[in-house]
């Protein structure tokens, strides 16, 4: 075996189901919202995948959206679940609850901002930008990572919060996080060793 690999934390990183109002490409941000039919269905078919794992704990974003997941893979394991705000999606600020389709047409000059630094825009009234956002997941992150020695970790989140994590655990910088996808009721497995780090599986 590796130096430095004899202990390691396995996370199943699982974005939330599909939400109401998802067809119109909506960004929601921290507006909570529940899942649909097809949304419970996708978490369902997660919580089914996750039965045998033997799991130390889960956490979720204190959304409706990811709560509903974690609660449904916590039908198969006798561990607390802890509730977060500090892994809420992105805030957009003005932009929450809106489409995509309402933003280019009423924030055209802002989108351009974006475009040209996807890491430090803010969207118009004090939303969250990506580095802020880095900032607060991987200090939530790593204090839930400080709880385990070892073992396996469920975390029910949100696209841009795994993107972050996913992003790190990469070695990527985050102008290039929304070059992963995560699709609703994805699944991501990281191992964390002493000093390295293996993604195993992404957007299954």
């Amino acid at each position: 075996m590796l130096q430095g690999m004899e202990k390691s934390k396995r996370i199943y990183l699982i974005r939330h189901g599909q939400v109401v109002g998802y067809d119109n490409f909506p960004v929601f941000g921290h507006t909570d919202v529940e899942l649909t039919g097809v949304g419970i269905m996708q978490m369902k078919q997660v919580a089914e995948r996750l039965r045998l794992v033997e799991l130390e704990g889960i956490y979720s974003s204190d959304l409706k959206r990811a709560s509903m997941g974690a609660r449904l893979i916590a039908t198969h394991h006798n561990v607390p679940i802890h509730f977060l705000q500090e892994l809420r999606e992105m805030y957009f600020g003005n932009w929450e609850g809106m489409t995509l389709s309402q933003i280019r047409t009423g924030f055209p000059e802002e989108l351009e901002k974006r475009q040209k630094d996807i890491v430090h825009f803010e969207a118009p009234g004090n939303g969250e930008s990506v580095a802020m956002l880095s900032n607060r997941i991987m200090k939530a992150f790593e204090n839930i990572l400080s709880r385990h020695e070892n073992g396996n970790i469920a975390i029910v989140a949100h696209g841009a919060v795994n993107r972050v994590i996913l992003s790190r655990a990469l070695g990527l910088d985050l102008s290039r996080m929304f070059h992963i996808q995560q699709d609703y009721g994805c699944l991501n497995i990281v191992d964390y060793f002493q000093d390295n780090t293996l993604v195993r599986l992404m957007n299954g």
